[in-house]
């Protein structure tokens, strides 16, 4: 689930979810149909197909979960535009647009 505030999922959630994926390349190793994994795990085939290729391409590792995801940052030269913008007020603005 995202939020309105632009932040991603709970670290609970997050954690559960990687514990899916670690289920599903556990039978990856076992050699489980990828449909049989889906139906099972009641997540889409497309998932678990994803999963499996990170799963040869990188093992178990790359199924880790890799964190919660950063927002983007505002480099020091655009915070300093931004700042100095308002501070002109707005109407500065709409006399150079």
């Amino acid at each position: 689930m995202r939020y309105p505030e632009g932040g991603g999922l709970t670290a609970e959630r997050r954690a559960f979810r990687e514990g899916i994926r670690l289920q599903a390349g556990q039978r990856f190793a076992a050699g489980e149909k990828t449909v049989v994994i889906a139906k099972e795990l009641r997540v889409s085939v497309r998932s678990v197909e994803r999963w499996r290729r990170a799963w040869r391409e990188g093992g178990m590792e790359a199924l880790r979960s890799a964190g919660p995801a950063n927002s983007p940052t505002v480099t020091a030269a655009q915070f300093a535009m931004l700042e100095g913008g308002t501070q002109q007020g707005p109407v500065s603005a709409r006399l150079r647009g």
